[in-house]
This record gives C-alpha cells, structure tokens and sequence, in this order.
C-alpha cells in the first residue's frame, strides 16, 4: 500500500503539468497514441541516459577529482545535460519530425513536453520508491516541473525549426534545431550545479533561477498558444518571434 502512494506521488505532478499543456494546445488536438508513445519514448530516454552518465563519471573521475570545480561543472553541463536532453530531443525527432500530425507550431511543445514528462515521471518514481515520501514532495515542486520547464524551451525552438523547414529555410531551420537543444542543456546543466551547492547564498540563486525559468517557460507556453497557427500560414519572420 505505502508503494502505491509514493507512485502515485510521484506521478501525479507529471500528469498534472502534462494536461495542463494538452489543453493549451487550442488548435487541434494531438492524437491520444501518440502522447502515449511519447511518453514511452521518454521513459526509454532515462536507460539510454542512464548509460551514457554512468560511463561520463567514470572518465571524469580519470581527470579530475571528484567534487572540485572543473569536475562538477563538466559532470552537469555536459554530462547529465546532455545526456538526458540529448537523447530527449534524439527520440522526439525520430518520432515526430515527420509526422503529419506535426501540423502546428504549437505541437512542438506539447511533443516535447510529453518526452520530458515521460523521464521526468520515471526518474521520479525511482527516486522515491529509494528516498520516501519527503523525496516525492521537494521533486514535486522542483525536478519535475524543472524537466517540463527544459521540455517547453525545446519545443518552442523545435515547432520554430518545423514551420523553417517547411517554409524552405533549411539553414534557419537547422539552426533552430541546435537552439531546441542548446536552451535545454544549459539549463538543465546550471539547474543540477546550482543545486548541488550546499550553502546558503547559492540556495537563494536557485530559488531566483527556477523561479525566473518557471516564469519565463509559462510565459512561452501561453504566448506560443495564443499566436498558434497551421505551420503554411503564417509568415516566416513571424516564426522567431520568440520573447522570454
């Protein structure tokens, strides 16, 4: 009975955030099966992620000593970072770069949203089945909406990228595609070493940077709802209009 809650802690906040950014999606809905792969495709990311940190600390830890500063920047940024919004964005693109369901700027959002929430909910009920119920309250307000929050950045630059293809700008959509996966790692990267520095002062920074980034990912979310349109019709400059 005390694993079924802590499941349902941990994956009710994810469910929450993921119908939240479903009914922004004001246009067209997205099919139910392919949220639902998305999801699985998400959960899958954390196994390949999984492997890649694992072997990423190990080199480190031939280079550098563990816990100083060179080594937990490059464990965060390029490590962990790139490891879990690298392959995020790898099986979002293999899934939904050609799908002609993929007819919105919009949906770009709510596809990688969906990834996001898929390792977001994952890891999360790893971590509490280990840690408890305290563990499921503090990711509640913090990793999970975190991981929706890099989820939203990358959608927004990769519905961008979708309307530059289309509309025949491939430089300028290959460009949007590196920003899709760019935003995300540095902000994951400075999330994870802003928070595992224990001291008062950096305390008050990550509560200023997550507050900023859940600010500033809200805003894209309904900002990118409201001026959504079918990606042919609306003119090319408009896509980069992209203010945080």
């Amino acid at each position: 009975m005390l694993d079924l809650i802590l499941i349902a802690a941990a994956v009710i906040p994810a469910v929450y955030l993921m119908v939240r950014v479903y009914r922004a999606d004001r246009l067209e809905k997205e099919p139910i099966g392919l949220l639902i792969s998305l999801l699985i495709l998400g959960i899958v990311s954390t196994t390949f992620a999984g492997i890649t940190e694992e072997l990423g600390e190990d080199l480190l830890r031939d280079f550098y000593p563990r816990g100083g500063l060179a080594y937990d920047v490059l464990l965060y940024f390029v490590v962990v970072a790139i490891s879990e919004e690298g392959f995020k964005y790898l099986l979002l693109k293999i899934r939904t770069w050609k799908s002609p369901h993929f007819n919105c700027q919009f949906d770009g959002v709510v596809y990688a949203v969906f990834v996001s929430m898929g390792f977001a909910l994952w890891e999360n009920i790893a971590y509490v089945l280990r840690y408890g119920f305290g563990t499921a309250l503090a990711r509640a307000v913090t990793a999970v909406p975190g991981h929706a929050c890099f989820g939203v950045f990358m959608g927004v630059w990769y519905g961008v990228a979708k309307r530059c293809e289309l509309a025949g700008f491939q430089a300028e959509s290959r460009r949007a595609r590196r920003m899709s996966l760019l935003i995300p790692v540095l902000l994951h990267g400075a999330y994870d070493f802003i928070a595992s520095m224990e001291n008062d002062l950096m305390g008050i920074i990550f509560l200023v940077f997550v507050s900023w980034m859940f600010g500033a990912a809200l805003k894209l979310v309904k900002k990118a709802s409201a001026e959504d349109s079918p990606l042919m019709q609306q003119r090319y400059q408009d896509a980069f209009n992209v203010d945080i």
